[in-house]
């Protein structure tokens, strides 16, 4: 860590926000990787991680290029990329020696169900293969995975009444698909880890915690602002639409739940799951997820996190020391 390099932070912590979803490209209109560093920047954040679930997916070493291209000069190194995952085992074998050989490439993500783009992987079986390729390959790094299981979804989405998207996508669905995870990486003997990307429900997080004690795995997970903040209460209001995310936001114990567990040191960092789409696409027509939570970062480190009994090293520690403990990234 570099000293005096961060400003605008006091405690001269570089803070990281380990999962941004930017856009660009063909999906400009939205966000550019050079207004989300611009937003990073305003909100405190030094360095971003982005899981581009863009128009044309990041799964090779051409597309990793073509995005690291995009970065502003000047700003190479506050940006990382992950690389997508598929259920090609020549695909996965390529993505492990991009992330071994390009320092840029912080990790490798995997969607365990539909979210936004196409990089889904459904069938228990190609997740499985996912775990096996890596462990072949020796590889040591981050799994990030977005963790609902499609068994568990439920069709009754209706966007007239948008509290029925948190019914739609229940807490079982990611539940049962971190267990998933768990068994896959402990079939396999997988060495990287495991990460739980923003974690949401109670039974969750005392899954996590269960895995941990038995140490036959590595595995981590983070929260995002907006998961610690609001409950599903939000998807009443008549700009419901606008707090549609996956996952849902959960139930008020599900949500003290992830307070608690923040404070107790359950949580290994804080990642906002930034997705930033347009007002006319939320509210009108297409209903994508996401929401941009990078835009409440700031508040939520400097004031949010303290009033809820979190002192300086346990906000240190989710925002900075835990993700470059286990990313081994060069700063």
């Amino acid at each position: 860590m570099r000293k005096g390099m961060n400003k605008m932070n006091p405690t001269n912590v570089m803070r990281i926000d380990p999962h941004v979803h930017f856009r660009d490209e063909e999906q400009a209109y939205k966000e550019t990787i050079a207004h989300g560093l611009k937003v990073a920047k305003e909100q405190g954040v030094d360095i971003v991680f982005d899981m581009p679930n863009v128009a044309r997916p990041v799964i090779d070493e051409e597309r990793v290029k073509s995005r690291l291209a995009l970065v502003p000069k000047g700003e190479e190194k506050r940006y990382y990329t992950y690389i997508g995952a598929t259920k090609d085992s020549v695909q996965l074998k390529k993505a492990v020696e991009l992330a071994k050989s390009n320092e840029r490439v912080c990790g490798i993500k995997m969607y365990a169900g539909k979210s936004t783009g196409n990089l889904e992987i459904i069938a228990e079986e190609d997740q499985r293969t996912v775990y096996s390729t890596l462990a072949d390959e020796g590889y040591t790094g981050v799994l990030a995975v977005h963790c609902e299981k499609e068994a568990y979804m439920k069709n009754v989405f209706d966007p007239k009444n948008p509290f029925t998207h948190s019914l739609a996508r229940p807490n079982e669905a990611e539940i049962e698909s971190v267990k998933d995870q768990i068994k896959f990486a402990s079939e396999t003997n997988f060495k990287g880890t495991f990460h739980v990307c923003h974690i949401s429900c109670k039974k969750t997080i005392e899954l996590v915690e269960e895995t941990r004690r038995k140490g036959k795995i590595r595995i981590t997970c983070g929260a995002t602002p907006h998961h610690s903040l609001w409950s599903n209460e939000m998807l009443k209001r008549p700009d419901g639409l606008l707090y549609r995310t996956v996952p849902p936001l959960r139930s008020n114990e599900d949500v003290e739940a992830l307070r608690k567990a923040l404070r107790e040191g359950k949580i290994d960092w804080i990642e906002t799951d930034h997705a930033p789409h347009a007002i006319g696409e939320k509210l009108f027509s297409e209903y994508p997820n996401g929401f941009p939570s990078l835009f409440l970062y700031k508040r939520f480190i400097e004031e949010t996190l303290p009033s809820w009994g979190l002192s300086e090293k346990q906000i240190n520690d989710v925002t900075s020391n835990n993700i470059t403990k286990t990313f081994g990234v060069k700063l």
